[in-house]
């Protein structure tokens, strides 16, 4: 019988959410974030994606669902959230990226985490110029091949996100675990400018939680 080997990487056992519009820069900062805590960075874009270039049942209907500018619908979201956290690098700690957007999915990572005896550590919040965001976007779109990133486009995902999870900035922020960055300028200052709020949280990168 093989022996378990016992996982040593060191983490800073964090629970955190990052939230902010389409384009705000959340994935990039997500990854630094993730990476000097040695926690995983849990994007559920990225699932989305990989699912959709794969050409799964799940990733077809995906694409024709964010083609639209909209949601995937809370069940599938949260299914997809929930086996991802149960696995075991994700134990004592992760950055969750683009989950939850809605009140309901609010209330289902509150319950799955609650059955796991944790609870959320802090949520950041990307601040950032919907115009900025909007030209970033397109111009992304242009680099990338993106055909269906119009502006329409980008500007109705943008105004889904105001309508359904700006409200849940709101619930975060009457627990008092909101922290807000200003998004715009270089990525390494923005990084900067997260890690100083988290470690005023007590959230600090593995090599200096010691």
């Amino acid at each position: 019988m093989t022996e378990a080997i016992e996982d040593t990487t060191a983490t800073a056992e964090a629970r955190l959410l990052i939230v902010g519009p389409p384009g705000a820069g959340k994935g990039t900062q997500a990854k630094f974030i993730a990476s000097s805590l040695g926690i995983p960075d849990v994007s559920t874009g990225d699932i989305f994606r990989e699912n959709i270039k794969n050409e799964t049942p799940l990733g077809l209907k995906v694409k024709e669902i964010t083609a639209q500018g909209a949601y995937v619908p809370d069940e599938v979201t949260n299914e997809i959230v929930a086996d991802r956290l149960s696995q075991t690098d994700a134990a004592k700690g992760f950055l969750l990226d683009g989950y939850p957007r809605t009140a309901g999915q609010v209330e289902f990572l509150d319950e799955f985490l609650a059955g796991q005896g944790a609870a959320l550590d802090a949520v950041i919040r990307l601040i950032v110029d919907t115009e900025a965001v909007v030209q970033r976007l397109l111009k992304r779109a242009l680099e990338q091949g993106r055909a269906d990133d119009t502006e329409e486009v980008i500007r109705r995902r943008l105004d889904v996100y105001h309508t359904e999870t700006e409200p849940i900035i709101d619930i975060y922020r009457e627990r008092g675990l909101l922290i807000e960055v200003d998004g715009l300028g270089p990525i390494e200052e923005v990084a900067g400018r997260v890690h100083k709020a988290l470690e005023a949280r007590g959230i600090r990168p593995v090599d200096d939680a010691a």
